[in-house]
């Protein structure tokens, strides 16, 4: 009989730590990277002063999670009965041990799901008692902050744990939490957009095919949701969803109110709503041509009005990536398969081959590839969920994932307080002039 998910990841967790002892004791003051003034004052981009083993962003390659790419994560996690992508479930599993699960692994956590799911009383009474006119974001954010009073860590803490212990109840925490947010996310979504008409779950479905029962949208949209999760699961440590839940986790914050202000950062429009506003750039393109899907040379005019006013093309580009976002390519497949005659698909087919070699033209653009958000929005819409404010909840729901599994390793590698030091404007001008600045640490 195969091993625990639990027991697994303690032994993972015991062969792990004495390599980040040995760095800190042995090469703790060998030099990683320079900062420049520049970063600093850019929002710290590009400083190499974070760790994340559950992903990395590849310039090339895209996002690898425990170091396979996304097509080899789709191909090799197992699959849903019924379904086409692969189980949330099996990722998890994946992100928390660095083995890809066998299907009798993955079900091992689909049954931690299940029995795990129910909410208390008091979150769908909190839920209810939020004005109607309120942000999902809002809504989701201060449900799993209310659930902080059901942490297991926190409970553990007081009690006065051993601190190699600590990612015990933080991996209980997090199971817990997971578990709950298809069903926070749906009741949410009843409550503002269908009248407070809940779908109740079913405990036989997985993950995905669950959440998508509750949205009562039928199949492939149990694919979607997996994808979705998927795709979006984890992106290094140092975007500001991942930041913050590590910054906040850092302090022995619970998951709860760690990942409650992950979801708060996601909310902000440099961030998670990057998907809503190419919707509303493809619509407006739509409203202009009066709803007829425009031909090759009006969409190369419309990209360059754009730009020549002044606005970038939302979806294309990428901080860190140099080629078209993995994350795209395997929704772009789903929906060639799935929704090719969709109006809005067939604008976003030909965005792919136009865009590129105008924004090259351009010369601006160091990606000219369109990335996750080129594409994620226009699934969506297809199949029904036509509130754009939802879109960053389902955002929120797979990101939660990859920063979970990153918190209980923080906690089992005793990663500390972060902590890092700042600077004055006066100091940062000492140094541009070439004066001798001293600063203690």
């Amino acid at each position: 009989m195969a091993k625990r998910l639990k027991d697994t990841l303690y032994e993972k967790i015991m062969d792990w730590r004495p390599r980040t002892e040995r760095l800190m004791k042995e090469y703790g003051n060998v030099v990683v990277d320079q900062v420049t003034i520049g970063q600093i004052l850019g929002g710290m981009r590009g400083i190499k002063s974070l760790v994340s083993d559950i992903s990395y962003l590849d310039p090339q390659e895209g996002i690898r999670y425990r170091g396979y790419t996304l097509p080899e994560v789709f191909e090799k996690l197992p699959k849903a009965k019924g379904g086409n992508m692969p189980l949330v479930e099996g990722l998890f599993y994946l992100l928390l041990t660095g083995d890809m699960p066998t299907e009798e692994q993955a079900a091992e956590v689909a049954d931690e799901f299940n029995k795990r799911r129910i909410l208390p009383r008091f979150i769908y009474e909190l839920i209810d008692a939020m004005p109607c006119c309120s942000h999902p974001m809002t809504i989701f954010s201060t449900a799993i902050l209310t659930l902080h009073r059901e942490s297991f860590f926190t409970k553990k803490y007081h009690a006065g744990i051993s601190k190699l212990d600590y990612w015990d109840p933080t991996y209980e925490d997090s199971l817990n939490l997971l578990a709950k947010l298809p069903e926070i996310a749906t009741y949410t979504y009843a409550k503002l957009y269908r009248d407070g008409k809940r779908i109740q779950s079913n405990p036989n479905l997985d993950f995905g095919g669950n959440f998508a029962h509750m949205m009562g949208i039928g199949k492939p949209y149990d694919d979607v949701s997996r994808m979705h999760f998927i795709v979006h699961a984890d992106h290094e440590a140092g975007n500001v969803s991942a930041h913050t839940g590590h910054l906040v986790a850092s302090s022995l914050s619970d998951v709860y109110l760690s990942i409650s202000a992950m979801v708060n950062g996601l909310a902000g429009p440099l961030h998670g709503l990057a998907n809503q506003e190419v919707l509303r750039w493809l619509q407006d393109l739509m409203d202009k041509m009066n709803g007829e899907v425009p031909t090759e040379d009006e969409l190369k005019q419309f990209v360059w009005n754009t730009l020549n006013s002044g606005q970038v093309i939302p979806g294309f580009g990428h901080a860190v990536l140099r080629k078209t976002d993995p994350r795209y390519m395997l929704q772009r497949e789903f929906s060639l398969k799935n929704m090719p005659e969709d109006p809005l698909f067939k604008v976003v087919d030909m965005l792919y081959n136009v865009v590129p070699p105008i924004l090259l033209e351009q010369g601006k653009a160091k990606n000219p590839w369109p990335n996750v958000d080129a594409q994620s929005g226009v699934i969506q819409w297809h199949y029904g969920i036509k509130e754009y404010d939802f879109y960053t909840v389902l955002f929120g729901i797979g990101r939660s994932i990859g920063i979970c599994a990153n918190i209980i390793w923080d906690r089992a590698l005793g990663y500390p307080l972060e902590r890092p030091k700042s600077l004055t404007t006066a100091i940062l001008e000492d140094f541009a002039a070439g004066k001798d600045v001293v600063i203690e640490d």
